[in-house]
């Protein structure tokens, strides 16, 4: 964002006033009865300033459970969409529409469309990770916290399609020892930044600091790793750990969390290929800024719009992964699966 765009942001703007943003995002919240949502890799100060700071399943449920007219998503568009789904009738603003992501850019959605119709035995489960129009032309939607549970509920021998993240799926996979998943070549560009040289010099460097690592990450990160899991998974591990040192393999802007729970403990971010670099943030979250979060508030804009079909397509895969989640996962699983047997999965 420049002084051009939005010169009273800035304090030395010719003729503006000096505001102070906080105050200013906390007034426009107030005024549009906003909830601000903020994902665990948005820049601290964005996540100070949340109603709600978590994943982005988490975070847009919980933004569907408020009276809010607004929601305010500091994260990137496919969780912004994933909101509009879950809240059709709230108003879903994102303060940078061109915070993307490389998972969601692999898996375009008349490509995958083909790829679904070349393999019309398989069941498809897909990464949340992922625009709403691949969500409508899927079975069940998955996250990293649940994907492993769903699959156990899914016939050994009925094959399956898991898309986009090519990392994560083949985690599951070997976990599961499901031969027959057929894996999207997607990947996340931050998890594929971690070098295993430079994490084997800061292991010997920390001798007995225990890895903490996303499974979006490269098998050969993961081979390290004492903990793997989804981000949720990581504070738990992190918060709970006895050790006083601990690496943390998934974008840094994490630790803030983790910081601000134990402040005892010492986090260090898993390094790049150089050891030194931050190729390991996400660039596209980084595009939200407090700026862009008070102009968005102010202006209602940019939007998070979808087709009617296309909302309710997306809604069918989130709700049948609800139900196949187990209650602790936030999933509605009674141990009763009769309503969405394999034979209806197929869309």
């Amino acid at each position: 964002m420049t002084k051009a765009e939005f010169p009273s942001a800035f304090s030395n703007a010719p003729g503006q006033r000096n505001i102070d943003l906080a105050s200013e995002i906390e007034r426009l919240r107030k005024e549009r009865n906003a909830v601000i949502l903020a994902h665990y890799y948005q820049a601290p100060e964005i996540q100070d300033i949340a109603d709600f700071v978590g994943d982005s399943l988490d975070l847009s449920r919980k933004a569907a459970a408020t009276d809010a007219d607004v929601i305010a998503f500091c994260g990137v568009r496919f969780m912004a969409e994933v909101a509009k789904v879950l809240s059709p009738d709230k108003t879903v603003i994102l303060p940078d529409m061109n915070a993307g992501c490389s998972l969601e850019d692999s898996c375009p959605p008349e490509e995958f469309a083909a790829f679904r119709a070349a393999h019309p035995d398989h069941i498809s489960l897909t990464y949340i990770n992922c625009s709403a129009a691949v969500k409508a032309h899927t079975d069940i939607i998955v996250t990293s916290s649940n994907a492993e549970y769903i699959i156990s509920q899914i016939p050994e021998d009925k094959p399956i399609l898991f898309a986009p993240d090519q990392h994560l799926g083949g985690y599951i996979k070997r976990k599961t020892g499901r031969d027959n998943m057929l894996l999207w070549e997607g990947s996340c560009i931050v998890h594929e930044q971690f070098s295993e040289k430079e994490l084997l010099k800061l292991k010997a460097q920390y001798p007995g600091a225990p890895v903490a690592a996303h499974p979006e990450c490269p098998a050969h990160i993961l081979d390290h790793a004492d903990h793997v899991g989804s981000t949720s998974s990581i504070l738990t591990f992190a918060s709970t750990s006895g050790a006083d040192v601990i690496i943390v393999a998934t974008e840094p802007h994490i630790m803030h969390q983790m910081e601000k729970a134990r402040p005892d403990k010492t986090f260090i971010g898993a390094p790049g290929a150089d050891g030194n670099c931050n190729c390991n943030m996400c660039p596209f979250m980084a595009l939200n800024t407090m700026e862009k979060l008070y102009a968005s508030l102010r202006d209602l804009s940019p939007r998070i719009e979808l087709p009617e079909d296309i909302r309710l397509r997306a809604l069918k895969p989130l709700e049948r992964m609800l139900e196949m989640s187990p209650p602790s996962n936030g999933g509605r699983n009674t141990g009763d699966l009769s309503n969405i047997a394999p034979a209806q999965l197929e869309v």
